[in-house]
């Protein structure tokens, strides 16, 4: 077998353990990631190829190494604005729907749907086995999201529950809010996606979620429930997970720490490394 046609085939490997190692059956994976990861390794293979093969002169050797360049360059997503471009009306009405999924205990009782405020922040603090993360939710932006995230704090949902997903490749997210651990359970109802969603005219293309932001997890379009994930770098995502709001300069001094003790067994998407335990979350008064 030729040199060339070995390191091809190695990279086709190294592909497909990427591609294994990132396909996992959990319900609210944030979908679109691996794919646009596999087509950025394929570029790369694909450059690979193309620089080994064709080097027949020094015209095509360079022609080659451009092609590779080219092809192997990360995409420039634009960051996600935080405001909303139209501004919404002083209230809206929010609508939750009950579900079966398994919520982990008793469950909370639906969030206010009438009158719903869409002015103004709501600041919670998440005391954590590994350190304290304030959040700014933001109503202007998901005023639905962040009452029923306001209810279930208030109602002590997320007290004594664990953060069960750390992802430190492709996207670098804390995902948290689920009560049985698993990345399948919920409140026991869900609601509709808002912002970036709901103004988005192309929700195929990636945005990226900044460093310090908070956005509902979903197993698909509108069936937000408790879970949710904080990006502790900027995370390139299709703009179908509703952003919420902000994590302060401390949260993000925890999850740094979180981020940089890894996930189990060394990879690269799994539970944190160190159990990250949501031992009380309060809203402030």
């Amino acid at each position: 077998m030729s040199a060339n046609s070995e390191r091809l085939e190695e990279g086709l490997r190294d592909l497909d353990k990427q591609i294994k190692s990132r396909d996992r059956a959990e319900k609210t994976k944030p979908l679109g990631v691996i794919a646009a990861a596999a087509v950025a390794i394929l570029a790369i293979v694909g450059g690979i190829y193309y620089a080994t093969t064709y080097t027949n002169n020094d015209e095509q050797t360079q022609a080659a190494e451009t092609a590779a360049e080219s092809t192997a360059a990360t995409p420039e997503y634009q960051p996600l604005a935080l405001t909303r471009e139209t501004p919404l009306a002083n209230t809206v009405t929010c609508e939750y729907t009950a579900t079966e999924e398994e919520t982990g205990g008793d469950a909370p009782d639906l969030p206010s749907t009438s009158n719903i405020s869409t002015s103004g922040t709501v600041d919670i603090t998440l005391e954590t086995s590994q350190g304290t993360i304030g959040m700014e939710l933001d109503r202007s932006v998901s005023p639905c999201t962040v009452n029923a995230i306001e209810s279930l704090v208030e109602q002590g949902y997320y007290d004594d529950t664990v953060c069960h997903r750390l992802t430190t490749s492709g996207i670098y997210v804390l995902q948290c809010g689920d009560p049985t651990g698993t990345g399948s359970g919920g409140p026991g109802f869900q609601f509709a996606n808002e912002y970036p969603t709901d103004e988005a005219t192309d929700t195929n293309t990636p945005v990226i979620y900044s460093r310090g932001t908070i956005a509902m997890a979903n197993a698909g379009a509108d069936t937000n429930g408790s879970q949710f994930f904080l990006n502790y770098q900027d995370s390139p995502l299709p703009p179908n997970y509703t952003y919420f709001g902000q994590i302060d300069e401390e949260g993000l001094a925890t999850l740094d720490a979180i981020a940089a003790a890894g996930a189990e067994g060394g990879a690269t998407d799994g539970a944190p490394a160190e159990e990250v335990r949501i031992e009380s979350a309060t809203v402030a008064s």
